[in-house]
């Protein structure tokens, strides 16, 4: 019994424990539960939260994103809009151009049907003017115009007369071109050198005691030798060095080859210097006759007399303003060659009468008259074709010009002649106004660097280009050449070329 009820009791208390197992497990599951729902709320409010703040950056994000975007969109936008203004500008700036064009064209038209309506009105009048003319006058129709042509030509007589005027004057200008470009090429195409004669000569001595020697016991060989050849023989201080003077060419000449013969032989007495001088004579007279030959040659003029060629050669001792006559003559008849031929006319002629234009030179001093005249009859008499004497006798005008020949020998004696340096007496006066061009261009602010070229017939100009503007250059020639004309004085025209450059210089290593 008792066993039963403590079974019992153990059975019961088992199912108190068990019924106690739950309820406590219900409790403490009750109690985990409740903890983990507030956890979860925790986490969710979190996630909550965190989800907001990943909400609003991403909204922000577009946001910027969006604006990003559109904003070429919108830049795009404003310059079509722009662009449609202005398009909308241009054809309405079109559209007037195009309507004041129509009414222009319309005015051209009716100016245009009106003078066909005056023309034909006066076609008409014409006519029966003509008719009218007929009637009266009992004239037929071509004398009725002949008559009219003769009433309008006296009443545009003077319209007529200034047409012509400027055709004169236009061909005038392009003749002148023409002639310019002539020259230039004839001067251009020869080159030859210009060395002017001085009126002494230097002879070199072996020694010092040559000297003594040479002007004698009491200077009896200086007085032989300056009365045998008709120089001054000047002894100065120069060591080994004796100076002949004479303007004459032909004498300086014969003095230095017989004072050089001389010197060689050593022998210097009266006797000795007479005989040395003749046979000098006659050794320049052979040398004269090589020279006239040699001249004839190289200027292309044959079939002269042996005579002839041999008064020309004389001229290689014969000056005029310090020009070699003869190289003078030669130079002349390259340049009267070249302008026949470029002008068509007779180059054989042309050069025989520019060689021999200064032949009376030659014998001027022996026979009265002047050089031309003198020239004229030396031709004559050795049968020198009339056409070559006509050429030569009008270089100094004292003729008049008779062939178009004789005006190019002129003209080729005004160039050699005019050529700078070829005559002394115009040296110095060149080289003055060439400086005198250089200094007044200098004297302009910006002005770097002056030159003048051409003979002075132009002057380069080069101006700071930091100065001197571009628009500014052309006041600057202006007021250059207003200067040149102010100033100075020179013959012919004188180009101002004013030239700015700027320059970059940089090195690649």
């Amino acid at each position: 019994m008792s066993l039963k009820i403590i079974l019992i009791m153990l059975a019961l208390s088992g199912v108190g424990g068990i019924a106690l197992g739950y309820v406590l497990r219900v409790l403490i599951g009750l109690a985990q539960r409740g903890s983990i729902e507030l956890d979860i709320k925790r986490k969710l409010l979190q996630a909550k939260e965190q989800a907001a703040k990943i909400i609003a950056d991403a909204e922000f994000r577009g946001e910027v994103i969006e604006t990003e975007r559109l904003a070429p969109i919108e830049e795009k936008e404003e310059k079509l809009v722009s662009r449609e203004e202005r398009l909308a500008a241009r054809e309405e700036f079109l559209d007037s151009r195009q309507r004041d064009l129509d009414e222009k064209e319309d005015e051209v038209r009716e100016r245009e049907l009106e003078a066909a309506r005056a023309r034909s009105e006066a076609e008409k009048l014409t006519a029966e003017r003509s008719k009218e003319l007929a009637k009266v006058a009992n004239l037929s129709e071509v004398a009725a115009r002949e008559e009219l042509f003769s009433e309008i030509e006296r009443a545009y007589e003077e319209s007529i007369l200034l047409r012509m005027q400027k055709l004169e004057a236009h061909g005038r200008e392009r003749l002148e071109d023409k002639a310019r470009t002539i020259l230039t090429s004839s001067i251009h195409r020869l080159g030859n050198a210009v060395n002017a004669e001085v009126m002494s000569l230097s002879v070199t001595l072996p020694s010092e005691d040559m000297k003594g020697k040479i002007i004698g016991k009491e200077g009896r060989n200086i007085k032989a030798f300056e009365r045998a050849t008709g120089v001054d023989v000047i002894i100065d201080d120069a060591p080994d060095r004796i100076t002949l003077s004479s303007f004459d060419p032909l004498r300086r000449a014969i003095a230095k080859i017989a004072l050089e013969k001389l010197i060689a032989d050593g022998r210097i007495q009266p006797a000795k210097i007479e005989e040395t001088v003749e046979k000098t004579r006659a050794e320049v007279a052979e040398i004269v006759k090589q020279k006239g030959e040699a001249a004839a040659y190289e200027a292309g003029v044959i079939g002269l007399d042996p005579k002839l060629t041999a008064l020309l050669g004389r001229l290689h001792f014969r000056t005029s303003f310090g020009q070699n006559v003869l190289q003078h003559s030669i130079e002349m008849a390259h340049i009267a060659g070249m302008l026949a031929t470029e002008l068509g006319a007779d180059a054989t002629v042309a050069r025989a009468g520019a060689l021999l234009h200064d032949i009376g030179k030659a014998v001027d001093h022996e026979v009265q008259g002047t050089h031309v005249e003198i020239g004229r009859r030396i031709l004559e008499k050795f049968g020198v074709d009339p056409r070559v004497i006509l050429a030569m006798q009008a270089h100094h005008e004292e003729h008049p010009y008779e062939t178009p020949e004789a005006v190019i020998v002129q003209v080729a004696d005004a160039i050699s002649g005019g050529r700078p340096g070829a005559r002394r007496d115009t040296v110095d006066r060149y080289l003055e106004r060439l400086g005198d061009l250089e200094r007044l261009a200098g004297t302009f602010e910006g002005v770097e660097k002056v030159y003048a070229i051409a003979a002075g017939r132009e002057i380069r100009v080069f101006v700071n280009p930091g100065k001197v503007s571009d628009l500014a250059m052309h006041t600057l020639a202006r007021d250059i050449a207003k200067r040149i004309q102010e100033e100075l004085k020179y013959p012919g025209e004188i180009k101002v070329n004013i030239i700015r450059e700027n320059r970059v210089v940089e090195f690649a290593r």
